[in-house]
């Protein structure tokens, strides 16, 4: 099993940048892909960013295409969350989640009952 703990949340405003960061504990880090979700005050929780367990696939929330990036390294149990341009509808509390999957290449699942293990959450709050 895996325990995620995040970093990197903060207040920045709009049109700024922010790396979130998830170490997770055990020997087992690779076996699971990773993601993260995002809960705003009244709102359910919803899928951002995933990355299979090889770092190969990466899927992501149409919200957040081509302004977040996930990225990995199993080496060092870490995944990071890589923010830009962000926006005041992205002010959240963010989760790192780990999810099981059949290959290595296997896309993240969006549907946050599928994940096996999270993380406390980091909040980002993005000013107008």
């Amino acid at each position: 099993q895996v325990q995620p703990v995040e970093s990197g949340g903060g207040l920045v405003q709009a049109g700024g940048s922010l790396r979130l960061s998830c170490a997770a504990s055990g020997r087992t880090f690779s076996s699971y892909a990773m993601g993260w979700f995002r809960q705003a005050p009244g709102k359910e929780r919803e899928f951002v960013a995933g990355i299979s367990r090889s770092g190969a696939s990466t899927n992501y929330a149409d919200s957040v295409k081509g302004r977040f990036t996930i990225s990995r390294d199993n080496a060092k149990n870490t995944v990071d969350l890589q923010m830009n341009n962000l926006k005041p509808e992205d002010t959240a509390v963010y989760s790192c989640a780990a999810a099981r999957t059949t290959y290595s290449f296997s896309y993240y699942p969006t549907d946050s009952w599928k994940s096996d293990y999270w993380g406390q959450g980091t909040r980002v709050t993005v000013s107008s």
